[in-house]
C-alpha cells in the first residue's frame, strides 16, 4: 500500500499545467519591457551576471536550476556564513533583513518582486508551477525532518499560500503546515485566489 499527499484528480492537474504553460507564456511576452530595464539597471549597477540560477528541489525530489534576476553581488554565497549568526528565521532557511549583499539595484527588484520573473521560464520548462510550495535549497532538505518532506509531493511554485498570508512569519514550521494545507485542498479556483492575492503584494512593494 502506497499514500501520497499530491492530488489524484488527473484531468484538473492537466488543467493547471495548461494554465502554467499558457500563462508562463503570455507573462514573459507581457513582463520583456521589464526584464530589459532591469537587464539594464543590473549591469549599469553592478555588471554581469544578469541572472542567477541556484539548485534547488522540485517535485518529489527532483533537482532544477531555479533562475532570478541577480540581487546581490556576485561573491553573495561565500558570504553567507559571515551572516548565519543574523538569521531571522527558524528551522532549515535563512533570511537576514537589510542583507549587506544586496546591491541598490537589488533592493528595488526585490521589493517589486521582478527578480522572480525569470522563474516564468522554469514554469514553461515544467520544473515549476505558477502557485505551488517554494522550492528549497538543498541543502535545507537535508536538514527537514520526515513529515517536512511532504510539501515535495507537488510542483514548487513561483508564489503560494503562506507568501500571501503570513510573508513575514518567522517559524518554518507555519510555513510547512500552510505548504501542506494547500496541498490537501488544492483546486484551481484556489489557485487563481492566491494568483490574484499575489498581485496585491506585488503592486504593494511588499517583497524583500
Amino acid at each position: 500500500m502506497t499514500m501520497s499527499r499530491a492530488p489524484d484528480r488527473v484531468l484538473a492537474m492537466a488543467v493547471k499545467r495548461v494554465m502554467d504553460a499558457v500563462g508562463s507564456i503570455l507573462l514573459l511576452i507581457v513582463t520583456s519591457p521589464i526584464l530589459l530595464l532591469a537587464t539594464i539597471a543590473v549591469l549599469a549597477d553592478d555588471g554581469r551576471p544578469v541572472l542567477f540560477s541556484q539548485p534547488r528541489v522540485g517535485r518529489n525530489g527532483r533537482g532544477f536550476q531555479a533562475f532570478k534576476v541577480r540581487t546581490m553581488v556576485r561573491d553573495a554565497e561565500d558570504l553567507r556564513t559571515d551572516l548565519l549568526g543574523r538569521n531571522e528565521r527558524t528551522g532549515p532557511v535563512f533570511k537576514v533583513s537589510d542583507d549587506p549583499r544586496i546591491t541598490r539595484v537589488g533592493r528595488w527588484l526585490r521589493r517589486s518582486s521582478i527578480d522572480e520573473l525569470p522563474q516564468l521560464w522554469n514554469v514553461l520548462r515544467n520544473e515549476m508551477s505558477l502557485v505551488g510550495p517554494r522550492p528549497p535549497l538543498p541543502s535545507e532538505v537535508n536538514l527537514y525532518d520526515s513529515w517536512h518532506r511532504a510539501r515535495l509531493a507537488m510542483k514548487p511554485g513561483i508564489t503560494g499560500l503562506w507568501q500571501v498570508r503570513a510573508r513575514r512569519d518567522p517559524e518554518f514550521d507555519r510555513w510547512v503546515k500552510m505548504d501542506l494545507e494547500y496541498i490537501d485542498n488544492w483546486s484551481l479556483l484556489r489557485d487563481l485566489g492566491i494568483v490574484g492575492a499575489s498581485v496585491r503584494e506585488v503592486l504593494s512593494m511588499s517583497g524583500r
